[in-house]
């Protein structure tokens, strides 16, 4: 009987150590970037300047492994809340003209999209580099939405 519980441990030990395990756990996923991106529209709403001192901060949830949250006022696309540590040079900055390291014009991309009527989701496709210390552009996919006078975004990194 402790063979099989011992065994059953060691399985279990190898499963939950093995690389793909570390894989999942390394980053955020497509599901967990849309349910924060519609906490951080839900949380504008109630309380915009409240949620972008958290989104800027990576409080209340608003910064998980490299998910984060990044707001652009809808009138002139300026950046008011970057939730990457590594991108707060971004605030303030016209958010339209952002490239990716291909030339690829996202920055305008995502200001289209989030243009779309409340509600709605549009995805865009880039390279951009994980929070951390690794600065490699690696490909991402941001959904954005609007938020009253605010388009938000939470993107998630495909490696």
């Amino acid at each position: 009987m402790v063979r099989i519980v011992l065994i059953g441990a060691a399985s279990a030990a190898i499963v939950a150590l093995s690389p793909a395990a570390f894989a999942q756990q390394a980053g955020g996923a497509a599901a967990e970037a849309k349910s924060m991106l519609e906490r951080a529209v839900a949380a504008v709403k109630a309380d915009k300047p409240r949620a972008l001192e958290m989104f800027n901060k990576g409080e209340g949830g608003f910064l998980d492994r490299d998910l984060y949250v990044f707001c652009d006022s809808l009138a002139d696309g300026k950046v008011v809340a970057i939730g990457n540590p590594n991108a707060k040079y971004l605030l303030g900055k016209d958010a339209r003209a952002l490239m990716d390291v291909t030339g690829k014009a996202y920055g305008r991309e995502i200001f289209d999209g989030q243009h779309k009527p409340e509600g709605q989701f549009a995805e865009v496709r880039y390279l951009f580099p994980r929070p951390g210390a690794d600065d490699t552009p690696v490909p991402k996919v941001t959904l954005v939405a609007k938020a009253g006078d605010l388009g938000c975004g939470v993107g998630y990194y495909k490696q």
